[in-house]
């Protein structure tokens, strides 16, 4: 199963450059995973071609806060992926997060805007960055991530596709 991977759009509307990377990099996902910071609910539009599974993120405004989980957990091939946001500075992230999942094999988050693909201990913490956001990054990016008999994450940059 290939899921594409989308964090801290910041959007008050859908755009045409959230459009260009669903087309140009989420054509032949499964589904999106969206790790919140969505701002306007109508953003999540743009992936109605696909099963989008969303949390809320600390920049939601209520309406979405209401309707989005906080987190949630999906069993995916017999793997248990957390879908969380995140909160706090950036350091000590991982320890904060992973307190809110038991038993995981994987926690997608975002918060950070800073892609990250990294093992800790037995957990994969995969976060894909921002597309639109790069205020703490040193690139707008996305994620994929491939799911089988083990869970791959790559990260892809968008810094060469903004001048399309």
């Amino acid at each position: 199963m290939k899921l594409g991977v989308i964090s801290d759009t910041h959007l008050k509307a859908r755009d045409e450059w959230l459009e260009q990377i669903v087309t140009d990099y989420f054509q032949d996902v499964d589904a999106v995973l969206h790790a919140g910071d969505i701002v306007d609910g109508g953003v999540l539009e743009v992936f109605a071609h696909k099963e989008v599974v969303a949390v809320c993120g600390n920049m939601d405004p209520y309406p979405l806060r209401n309707t989005l989980p906080s987190k949630l957990v999906m069993e995916i091939k017999g793997h248990r992926i957390g879908l969380i946001h995140g909160w706090g500075g950036p350091a000590g992230i991982e320890e904060r997060i992973i307190g809110e999942f038991d038993r995981v094999d994987c926690v997608v988050f975002g918060h950070t805007h800073a892609a990250q693909v990294e093992y800790f201990g037995k957990v994969l913490f995969f976060n894909p960055g921002s597309p639109t956001d790069k205020r703490f990054a040193k690139e707008t990016s996305l994620g994929i991530l491939e799911i089988g008999k083990t869970i791959e994450g790559t990260i892809i940059s968008l810094e060469a596709s903004r001048g399309k």
